[in-house]
């Protein structure tokens, strides 16, 4: 038998598996799968917008800080005596790209009450604390900010250590104590909203928000984007949510002072992931988690972010659903770690089923076949045709998401240049979508098996879901790491003698260069 022979027999045989009740089962369900992230991002879309047109209308009716407030009294003197004082913490790690824009769009907020910002990091030796250093000179006459130098984590990760030495320092009087990542841009008057709910309901336990990823054009950078916008929806409900992100959380300060439900404690003693933590303490205790309208940050991803380094924020990412503080979470966790593997594998593998389908039509349209082989080619392009069509749909429901986020984040931040969908490459979203849901289950089962990660050069290591071993070894990780390129330690051993040493020349060379997010 020739070789071509072979290829259609091949083809013939899988195609008519694919059309077995099973396959053709996984293919339906994966349009389904397509058509319900479409669905989500379309009511995403539109609390988005709602908040867009209420900004407009309020605007057309003489309004021109409708950025700020809903109403434009609440500017007055009087009423900003009357805002509570608020604590920002800011936990630090290195300094990469655009960290240095990031971290002047957060002290320069509009909140009109006291506030106070307390960058921490775990030494002097961290890039950042130099960084952070010089800012804070550039600005000392206008905020109230300063470093605290948090030590080591012994018993938790470093974020969380720095986040609870903040806490530990943050003013007495504070009311309110905002928690935020040094990779997102806040907004002038993302402060005074958050506060603002806070203060019109009381039973809010924690207020948070969402990034808008903006891919810097590698595949990497689109897998980071398509893996954070299913979760969007979830964060675009314009109030009461599940979800929590730990880029951006604000709660009572009281909590913290008082160690109430156990925020301190369960944090403290092996906390990995602070906004799984807490949005676990949450649910235990029927805590209200709330995530307005205005709380999404732009948030520019590094200029030359590999593959590589998406493979590792993947793995931080799936290793979050290994730590848990009670059965229950655990319980949690491991249905958010069954469901998602298999709605990620069973939204790629139609995919590669309809690759068989094409081919074989492809094979069969050049070489004359029985009138029962184009039967069944026909049968696999309709499933074919179909899983395009919804594919389409969710593609167009995702470009819309993206498009209102896009001019809602540039209507919240009218300072600074607008954002644009210029450069975004939707051919490389739809690679993004197969890659990222492909990897997933492969990274979650890793880190299940595993049972630590490296984490800005530091190794973690879990039992029963806490973190009861520390590792810093030197050659732990790369100097260059995360999504905005951190240089991560000031001074290392003898440079690593591999082919990574040119990586790094071209990373220092286009770290010169001007950036295409940095205004």
């Amino acid at each position: 038998m020739s070789t071509l022979e072979s290829l259609d027999s091949f083809l013939l045989g899988a195609s008519r598996a694919c059309l077995s009740p099973i396959a053709v089962f996984i293919q339906i369900q994966g349009c389904v799968i397509c058509l319900v992230l479409a669905l989500g991002w379309a009511f995403a879309a539109y609390v988005r917008n709602r908040e867009i047109k209420r900004m407009e209308e309020e605007m057309r009716h003489g309004n021109s800080f409708a950025f700020l407030c809903h109403d434009i009294n609440e500017l007055e003197h009087s009423n900003q005596l009357k805002l509570p004082r608020v604590t920002v913490v800011m936990p630090l790690k290195g300094f990469g790209e655009h960290n240095l824009h990031n971290w002047r769009t957060q002290i320069t907020s509009l909140y009109g009450g006291p506030i106070e910002f307390l960058f921490v990091v775990e030494s002097t030796e961290d890039p950042a604390y130099h960084a952070v250093s010089s800012l804070i000179k550039d600005f000392q006459d206008d905020i109230d900010a300063k470093i605290v130098v948090a030590g080591y984590s012994t018993t938790c990760s470093q974020k969380i250590h720095n986040q609870l030495v903040g806490a530990e320092n943050m003013h007495k009087d504070s009311k309110y104590i905002l928690f935020l990542d040094d990779d997102i841009r806040l907004h002038p008057g993302t402060i005074g909203a958050l506060t603002a709910e806070m203060e019109k309901n009381p039973e809010i336990f924690i207020q948070t928000g969402y990034p808008l990823d903006l891919p810097s054009g590698s595949l990497g950078s689109y897998c980071i984007y398509e893996f954070h916008m299913p979760c969007s929806m979830g964060f675009a409900t314009g109030g009461k949510t599940f979800f929590l992100w730990g880029g951006c959380m604000m709660m009572h300060a009281d909590d913290f002072r008082r160690d109430n439900y156990g925020v301190v404690s369960d944090l403290r003693d092996g906390g990995y992931s602070d906004d799984m933590t807490l949005a676990a303490i949450a649910g235990a205790h029927k805590k209200l988690i709330t995530s307005p309208p205005v709380a999404v940050f732009a948030h520019p991803l590094a200029s030359d972010l590999s593959f590589s380094r998406y493979w590792d924020y993947l793995r931080k990412q799936t290793f979050v659903l290994e730590s848990y503080i009670s059965k229950v979470n655990w319980i949690m966790n491991r249905a958010l770690f069954s469901s998602h593997c298999y709605l990620s594998w069973g939204f790629v593998a139609p995919y590669f089923i309809a690759v068989i389908h094409v081919a074989a039509a492809l094979r069969f349209h050049l070489k004359a076949h029985s009138v029962e082989d184009k039967t069944i080619t026909s049968g696999g392009l309709l499933l074919v045709g179909c899983l395009a069509i919804c594919t389409t749909i969710e593609l167009l429901s995702m470009w819309n998401l993206t498009r209102i986020e896009v001019h809602l984040c540039n209507l919240l931040s009218p300072e600074v240049p607008p954002l644009s969908l210029a450069s975004y490459n939707w051919c490389l979203v739809f690679w993004a979508m197969v890659v990222d849901n492909l990897l997933y289950p492969i990274s979650s089962l890793r880190s299940h098996f595993s049972q630590s990660i490296n984490w800005s050069g530091i190794r973690y290591y879990l039992r029963d879901g806490r973190i009861y071993k520390i590792d810093r070894g030197k050659d732990i990780g790369p100097i260059y790491t995360d999504l905005s390129r951190k240089q991560v330690y000031g001074k290392r051993g003898s440079p690593p003698k591999t082919s990574f040493i040119s990586s790094l020349a071209r990373i220092v060379d286009q770290w010169r260069q001007p950036k295409k997010y940095d205004v």
